[in-house]
């Protein structure tokens, strides 16, 4: 059993990856309709994910949150994909968990700024989380700021940074 109900880690099995494409879907194409019939992208293939785990829930449904983060330039890091499932967004620590864990395991590797695009619904708790927006965008016909992560909020870890990320090929 585990000492803490979520956790959050780089999704490494095979179900995890999973479950991570398949919340991602369901958020980004079907609940938000960003997307037509699937969100993946170039930057699949060298993201690393990572998913927020229920520990209690049954397998099929452990992934309850996802988030993507991947090194755009030598030590310039984007986060992005961030989703929590419908059932779990009033928890609370889902989102926050998700967010402290790609800047945490980020700034474990090298970054000097993480930057997100983040949809206008979400500008408040992220500023709330020591992120400040640079500038507004529209992405998707959606209403979007870059954001920035103030690292010292967000110190490095222990977290090893795998050889290779996973890739939506992997999964199949």
């Amino acid at each position: 059993m585990a000492l803490h109900r979520y956790s959050f880690e780089l999704a490494k099995t095979p179900h995890d990856l999973e479950g991570y494409f398949a919340l991602r879907q369901a958020i980004f194409c079907e609940e938000q309709g960003l997307f037509d019939h699937d969100d993946a992208d170039n930057l699949d293939g060298v993201a690393y994910p990572i998913v927020a785990i229920d520990h209690e829930a049954l397998p099929e449904n452990r992934v309850v949150g996802v988030v993507r983060i991947y090194e755009k330039s030598p030590r310039l890091w984007y986060g992005g994909r961030l989703g929590v499932h419908p059932n779990y967004r009033r928890v609370g620590r889902i989102g926050k968990g998700l967010i402290h864990k790609a800047v945490t395991t980020a700034n474990t590797w090298g970054c000097d700024r993480f930057l997100a695009t983040v949809q206008e619904q979400n500008v408040r708790f992220f500023q709330r989380l020591h992120w400040d927006s640079l500038e507004e965008m529209v992405l998707c016909d959606r209403s979007h700021h870059l954001m920035e992560a103030d690292l010292a909020h967000y110190p490095p870890g222990d977290e090893v940074r795998p050889v290779l990320p996973w890739s939506v090929q992997q999964v199949s």
